[in-house]
């Protein structure tokens, strides 16, 4: 069966459009400086509830509700836009808000350990159930993402959010933007980060609040919202629909936040319909279903962060909600090129890519792909980013017959005029379950270094689709906030392609986890002691870059443990404990 064919991109890979509206800022900015100086000026923020009453449906087959209670933080004035950052991995994670003074954007640092990592603001709301005796039943916190884009509240406000759609939970990200824009409003649920309450059947009032050090520091009212609650318990087998419907019904959060494949890692609010779910992502003017892009005929439904979580790490998850076991990226087929690139191949001097590898993680010894008995395979996730300023853009050309294509580097000024090209190695059907897609071979490597960082054994992962699977810093130069190919929708071609085009954007990193075919060591007759995972970008320097001294990054293991039972110990990296 044949997909639909998409167009790639959906906006010119350096948007002129960017360029104008930067000196457009800065024309104003300078305007903004010959007026009188001005208090700043921050959003106006207020806690609202959707409705005054609701009911919730606990499964027998599946016991617990979730508390999506429908309330939301709005920002009016200017945006809420909060920056998350550190500077290395040795050093904490800072938060600051971006306040205006005379129209001049100037950032306000908030308080030391507001937040500790980039999955939004910790303990942002409580909500408190009490039952129709008045008596309480439940108390907790809820962490916010601001990422999540429920819609607007009022037809004037901008028909579109520029802010990123989820809170990126990669352990090794280094930059983050949160926001919501004015006029939005951003769900204050935790998404499938909260666990499913055990409430019986029955009616029940829940209070919703903002904590006392939110509502401070950024000058929201004390008015807490609240909503009627009606439980009722129903069963899978007296309902006219399919489990996975049912799941859907659940809260608004089941089967959709359960769908792997990132990122991205990778915020709260309530799962596509059914329909939507089953309707193909369209660009340009036409609708779509990733909040925040083209023309909205209603408030559109938040993304769901946790599908953002679990699309950071390509699951094997058998029967996904992409249809394919183990995290492929199966992509729609890309219109042809009508030919390869005209003229002689150059290397103009514009704006390229900086790539730059994550020290490994999720790294965890098992008995391999084919579970096969008595050996040992190191498994690890590895991420390769683009620190910009440009995009990294490959096509792909396929010679008739022949079964790799020739890969070329595409290069753009500052208008998004395509201004030259190099060859830069070739591109490779893969044809093994997890993969079916065309891969560049050209992108990273991995190695196991001994103590002596000197190589040990060498994985047999050597190509790849490329995808923005997980938002790794979006507060470098020419940061994407919107990148479109971010898993199942990248165009990695089928077997039957002649052409394809693979992208990596600003900010964003390609994330293979550690269940994919290929991404481990066999070290089987490795001795145990201390190693070093090398992820590698760029291994043969092929690709043009603005640096090659960053490619690199190793993370440090311990082998241990007796043929067939090994066991590894992962220290933690600097401040990143995550093994």
């Amino acid at each position: 069966m044949t997909r639909p064919r998409t167009t790639r991109l959906r906006r010119p890979l350096l948007a002129g459009t960017t360029i104008v509206a930067a000196l457009a800022v800065t024309a104003g900015l300078v305007a903004a400086a010959s007026e009188p100086a001005k208090a700043a000026t921050k959003p106006r923020l207020s806690l609202i509830a959707a409705t005054t009453s609701l009911t919730l449906t606990s499964w027998k087959e599946d016991p617990g509700v979730h508390l999506d209670l429908g309330t939301y933080l709005t920002a009016e004035g200017t945006p809420l836009e909060l920056k998350v950052t550190r500077k290395s991995y040795k050093d904490p994670v800072t938060i600051t808000q971006t306040v205006y003074e005379g129209g001049t954007a100037k950032a306000k640092k908030l308080p030391g350990g507001t937040v500790k990592d980039f999955s939004g603001l910790p303990g942002f709301v409580r909500i408190t159930v009490t039952d129709k005796a008045g008596k309480k039943v439940l108390s907790r916190a809820e962490d916010f993402c601001p990422n999540n884009a429920s819609g607007r509240v009022r037809p004037d406000a901008p028909a579109t959010s520029k802010y990123p759609e989820s809170c990126p939970t990669n352990p090794f990200t280094l930059g983050s933007v949160w926001g919501v824009e004015k006029g939005w409003a951003a769900n204050t649920y935790g998404g499938s980060y909260s666990e499913p309450v055990q409430l019986g059947a029955g009616t029940y009032t829940a209070k919703v609040e903002i904590a006392k050090k939110y509502r401070d520091l950024f000058g929201i009212a004390d008015k807490p919202a609240t909503v009627k609650l009606t439980v009722e318990e129903r069963s899978f087998e007296d309902e006219p629909m399919s489990r996975s419907a049912a799941a859907g019904e659940h809260g608004g959060h089941g089967a959709a936040h359960d769908a792997p494949t990132a990122h991205a890692g990778h915020g709260p609010g309530h799962a596509p319909t059914p329909a939507q779910a089953a309707a193909p992502v369209t660009s340009g003017a036409g609708p779509t279903y990733n909040v925040g892009h083209g023309p909205l005929t209603a408030a559109p439904p938040a993304l769901p962060w946790a599908l953002k979580k679990e699309q950071s790490v390509r699951s094997t998850r058998v029967g996904d909600a992409s249809g394919q076991t183990d995290g492929s990226r199966r992509a729609p087929a890309l219109r042809p090129l009508s030919k390869r690139p005209a003229g002689k191949p150059s290397v103009p001097d514009v704006p390229k890519p900086d790539l730059r590898s994550l020290p490994a993680y999720g790294i965890v010894v098992s008995d391999g792909e084919q579970d096969v008995p008595g050996k040992d395979y190191l498994a690890f996730s590895a991420n390769v980013w683009n620190a910009g300023p440009a995009q990294l853009v490959v096509d792909g050309f396929r010679s008739p017959g022949k079964a790799k294509m020739d890969a070329y580097q595409y290069f753009y000024d500052a208008e998004g005029k395509q201004v030259g090209y190099t060859p830069t190695g070739t591109m490779e059907w893969d044809p093994r379950p997890g993969h079916m897609h065309w891969h560049f071979t050209d992108f990273a490597s991995y190695r196991l270094l001994k103590a002596d960082k000197k190589e040990a054994v060498r994985s047999g992962k050597e190509a790849f689709c490329l995808a923005n699977t997980d938002a790794i810093d979006y507060t470098v130069k020419n940061a994407n906030w919107h990148p479109y190919n971010t898993d199942l929708a990248t165009a990695c071609g089928e077997e039957n392609s002649i052409s394809v085009r693979e992208v990596l954007d600003v900010g964003s990193g390609d994330t293979y986890s550690q269940d994919l075919p290929g991404q481990s060591f066999d070290i089987t007759g490795v001795p145990n002691g201390t190693y070093y995972i090398q992820v590698l970008a760029n291994p043969e320097k092929r690709l043009k870059e603005t640096d090659l001294d960053n490619n690199s990054a190793l993370r440090k293991i311990v082998l241990g443990g007796k043929p067939g039972k090994r066991t590894v110990t992962v220290p933690p990296h600097d401040l990143v404990n995550a093994g």
